[in-house]
């Protein structure tokens, strides 16, 4: 289990996502980076920060914190938890969280400040974010206007790309879940 108390480093697999990641999107002109805190998250997009895009991190952008499962290695007992654990916020229990963790209502609260300065009235167009996956549903529901009890309905893997259009006052995803650059990379090996 990794969440906001695991500050590891990208695996062998994260890294070659992360370069097919980088290859597939290196010429998109974006104008900011936006990162969680995690070393995870900025090696994931290393290649677009050491081409000079301005890098912000926030901790806003964390991942949820699981608590005292975090650093623990899957088992069927911590996967009937963890499931207890989501279907309860199906169900609309979103202050529930694991002990020392944090609920979905907490995190919610921290990615508010994110999201203004995400809308604040700048000149950036293009800004890539880099964050983890239960904390990305949260947000997307956040960006969305929809209820965080729905985030399940983003499907999320490692480098999962969402591609939002901010109008000046709304969201809209204009592309869903993409894993094109996955697929090219993975096929040529």
């Amino acid at each position: 289990m990794q969440g906001r108390g695991m500050n590891t480093d990208l695996n062998d697999t994260g890294r070659k996502q992360a370069e097919a990641f980088y290859k597939l999107y290196k010429d998109v002109p974006f104008d900011k980076i936006y990162t969680s805190s995690l070393k995870r998250t900025h090696q994931t997009v290393q290649h677009f920060i050491e081409s000079g895009i301005p890098w912000t991190q926030f901790t806003g952008l964390d991942e949820l914190a699981w608590g005292i499962y975090e650093g623990q290695q899957a088992s069927d007992e911590l996967r009937a938890t963890f499931d207890a654990l989501i279907r309860n916020w199906s169900a609309g229990n979103l202050h529930l969280k694991f002990e020392k963790g944090e609920s979905p209502l907490e995190v919610n609260e921290r990615q508010l400040e994110v999201l203004e300065k995400l809308i604040e009235n700048d000149n950036a167009k293009n800004i890539l974010v880099c964050m983890h996956g239960r904390a990305m549903r949260l947000f997307l529901c956040l960006l969305m206007n929809l209820p965080l009890h729905e985030m399940d309905r983003f499907p999320h893997q490692n480098t999962t790309l969402y591609k939002l259009k901010y109008d000046g006052e709304k969201f809209e995803i204009i592309d869903f879940n993409n894993t094109e650059h996955l697929t090219k990379y993975f096929e040529q090996d």
